[in-house]
């Protein structure tokens, strides 16, 4: 097994409310120097974390939907707006568009995405590790270490380098 995984596995529970804390005092430190380790640090996650081998955003999250996604979404599907729509999306407590079953429609049993080339622009940019301002997203960063292990792996290096 993967051992940043398996690290994961174990710790992400238990590190949940230490991560959290240490992620919204964050906010005072340099925006620059935090971004620029969270980007560095995001793509030594993922030269050792394959998303295939987990899945767990595709299989319990479910990424807000912009129209703009569901243009690109249907249009790849070769479905009307408002059918796929109608078969897919739902609008949450938010007012958000969200997809109406978990896992998503389009996760294929080997965790591939059917409609990749196509997919959320919410899942194209998870785990969100990479983007400026990570500073500040401290309850979305803290969120994500209990669902990913590449955005745990950011987040206890960022801890192990700053504190």
């Amino acid at each position: 097994m993967d051992p940043i995984k398996e690290e994961w596995e174990k710790k992400s529970q238990q590190n949940y409310k230490k991560n959290k804390a240490f992620l919204k005092k964050l906010k005072s430190k340099s925006k620059k120097e935090t971004d620029q380790l969270a980007s560095q640090l995001h793509e030594e996650a993922f030269q050792s974390i394959d998303c295939l081998n987990c899945a767990n955003c595709c299989k319990g999250l479910g990424p807000r939907i912009t129209r703009t996604d569901i243009k690109r979404m249907s249009k790849h599907l070769k479905m009307k707006e408002s059918d796929f729509e109608e078969e897919y999306v739902k609008v949450d407590e938010d007012q958000d568009f969200v997809m109406k079953a978990m896992p998503c429609p389009f996760l294929m049993s080997d965790n591939y995405c059917s409609i990749y080339d196509a997919r959320p622009k919410a899942c194209r940019e998870y785990p969100h590790t990479d983007m400026n301002g990570f500073a500040s997203k401290p309850n979305l960063h803290a969120k994500n270490t209990l669902t990913c292990p590449a955005a745990f792996f950011v987040v206890e290096r960022i801890k192990s380098l700053m504190s």
